[in-house]
């Protein structure tokens, strides 16, 4: 018993921080409301338009901020306090979902509402995303603890997976999406809440002179002269462009291929949070680097693959099963390459490289998103699937012809970091 309690302990370690305690569980609620909102909206268009082109419009729409605006909030990020920023977007996100369910319960939305509301939480998330990944290490008190905290904002984000596009389904089956963007307006008083009790210690941010063009190019220039980050930010970017059309074809893939509604559709998105939380809990459990590297090959490998049988899977049971591989093997990709690029960034500029992992992981979904639904509506859902999983696998082999070079130069870039760190970069 007592070994099992303290495998639990060493499990969450980064939790004996307050700040993120806090932080912790009240993002806990609030992406339950998050992917409850991501659930209908997707519905609420198909629902509208039985349109996959629409589908690919509002998730570009809803995305390209991101591509173009997270290098100005990676500067935001490195020169004021990103416990700030995160305040503003949790009240304007909330704010956002609020009127999407005013418009909705009101029986007044339609299409063009949600691509105007859509960019408008675009826009919020540039920011919001860029602070929240700087700010994870201003919560931690042990930087030992960072890749630990990485994997448990993941297993966050992931839990959320499994419980809010289930109860989602469920909600628009029985009263439709009105009441789950209600709901995602609510739950973002849980982060202002755990916002305002945090005790930031102060902390010395940039004080470079350059103006905001120079500290952008600053930032790029430093990104992408470091080969493991520039290699990571590359596969991550390839493979984000495939996953973008993933959630796209859900609703289109629940109706047409297994003859479902919005409950299959909850729970085809639950069996990937599933999936996604057990690698998060993988991740949790290591206590270095070592390895991580491969991971994100052997995942690739196992999402690519998995796009091809979910595409000739007409079964519920087994498309279940393969989006629980699915959901497994994106979070191993995500989480991995995330955590080695947290831990040998410089941090002075941090929120600038991270802004660039942001574009590379969020930002291409756009254009992911709106390439993927024009060709779901010319040749249908599983031909663009196989096309997807092909994409990710030619990727997978072009990044695994790296990974000496990624080793060599991370290791070389390992000496350089916090002595707390060093040693945890033999990837």
């Amino acid at each position: 018993m007592g070994i099992q309690l303290n495998n639990l302990k060493f499990l969450v370690r980064a939790l004996n921080s307050r700040n993120f305690r806090l932080f912790f569980f009240g993002q806990a609620v609030s992406l339950i409301g998050t992917w409850m909102q991501q659930i209908a909206m997707r519905w609420l268009v198909y629902r509208l338009t039985k349109s996959e082109l629409m589908l690919g419009v509002v998730g570009f729409v809803s995305d390209i901020p991101l591509f173009f605006l997270v290098p100005f909030a990676g500067v935001l990020a490195d020169r004021i306090k990103r416990h700030q920023i995160l305040f503003v977007t949790q009240i304007l996100a909330a704010i956002q979902a609020a009127v999407l369910a005013l418009l909705v319960i009101t029986e007044s939305v339609a299409v063009w509402h949600v691509v105007v509301l859509g960019g408008m939480l675009g826009i919020i998330s540039a920011f919001d995303i860029t602070a929240r990944q700087s700010f994870i290490v201003d919560m931690i008190e042990n930087k030992d603890d960072l890749p630990n905290a990485i994997a448990l904002n993941s297993f966050i984000f992931n839990g959320a997976l499994l419980i809010g596009p289930a109860v989602a389904g469920i909600l628009i089956a029985a009263v439709g999406e009105g009441l789950c963007f209600a709901i995602n307006s609510v739950s973002y008083l849980t982060v202002v809440g755990a916002l305002i009790m945090m005790k930031i210690p102060n902390k010395k941010f940039s004080s470079s002179t350059l103006g905001l063009r120079a500290a952008i190019i600053e930032g790029a220039t430093y990104t992408f002269a470091s080969v493991p980050i520039r290699s990571i930010l590359m596969f991550v970017a390839v493979v984000s462009f495939v996953a973008a059309s993933y959630p796209l074809l859900m609703p289109v893939y629940a109706e047409t291929t297994l003859q479902g509604g919005p409950r299959v559709f909850g729970y085809l998105m639950s069996a990937t949070g599933v999936g996604a939380l057990a690698g998060a809990i993988f991740l949790a459990s290591r206590n270095n680097l070592k390895g991580l590297a491969e991971i994100i090959v052997i995942a690739a490998i196992l999402y690519g693959v998995g796009y091809f049988a979910l595409a000739l899977s007409h079964v519920l049971p087994i498309s279940l099963i393969i989006a629980l591989v699915l959901g497994f093997s994106l979070m191993m990709q995500m989480a991995s390459s995330n955590t080695i690029v947290q831990t040998i960034v410089e941090d002075q500029k941090r929120g600038r490289v991270l802004s660039l992992f942001v574009m590379a992981r969020r930002g291409i979904e756009s254009l992911g998103s709106l390439l993927f639904g024009a060709i779901a509506a010319w040749i249908g859902t599983p031909g663009t699937m196989m096309i997807a999983g092909t994409v990710c696998l030619l990727a997978v082999a072009a990044f695994a012809t790296q990974l000496p070079s990624i080793r060599q130069a991370g290791n070389s870039v390992g000496e350089k970091t916090d002595s707390t760190l060093r040693g945890q970069t033999n990837l």
